[in-house]
């Protein structure tokens, strides 16, 4: 057992299991992946803080992985624990601006949403207005170092957010040319891991 922790929280409908796929890439650390189950922010939080309390005792130095919406959880939930750093791949840092974009592509208001309380899209996904609430008063405070990896073609989150993001806070920044959102393909993929192997390791 090392004495070096590497906390994986994976993105939305992602898995804890994925965490193995980095344990080659970082040999020298213990990975464990978050095997949290909802992703309402207040029980998601909950449940990564939860995870990590549990863990804590039992290692010197602990670094957390987070992939996309898992790094939005991360900010909220772990924001005043000792973490040695925070890797994050695609994060989501402005979930308003998240939501706000869902609701004009659905060609939903504010009103609308604050009447109906909740409100799902042509894909399935669910508008919820306690959710978007709960954003705006939850406000994200982050002082903990953080590394980035970002794809040059990521629909997600704008290129000014992140920017934004590293420009006020202790964060480094990667972009990946022609990457996307989803790191999948072999090349993404390589690049991600030599991104990983770099940030941990400096």
């Amino acid at each position: 057992m090392s004495d070096k922790l590497i906390l994986y929280v994976h993105g939305l409908g992602g898995s804890h299991l994925e965490s193995e796929q980095y344990k080659k890439v970082c040999p020298d650390f213990d990975i464990i992946g978050v095997n949290y189950d909802n992703y309402l922010p207040w029980l998601a939080s909950e449940q990564i803080k939860n995870f990590y309390d549990n863990l804590r005792e039992k290692y010197k130095f602990i670094y957390v992985l987070a992939n996309s919406i898992g790094a939005y959880f991360v900010m909220l939930s772990l924001k005043d624990c000792p973490l040695v750093k925070a890797l994050f791949i695609s994060p989501i840092f402005d979930m308003e601006n998240v939501i706000l974009n869902m609701m004009a592509h659905a060609g939903i208001t504010e009103n609308f949403l604050r009447e109906k309380r909740e409100f799902i899209t042509d894909s399935g996904e669910i508008l919820s207005w306690k959710y978007l609430s709960f954003v705006r008063e939850n406000p994200i405070k982050w002082d903990i170092m953080t590394e980035i990896l970002y794809a040059e073609n990521d629909n997600i989150t704008p290129r000014n957010i992140v920017n934004n993001f590293v420009s006020v806070h202790n964060a480094k920044l990667t972009i990946m040319k022609n990457g996307e959102h989803y790191f999948h393909t072999e090349e993404q993929i390589n690049f991600l891991n030599q991104w990983l192997r770099k940030a941990v390791n400096s």
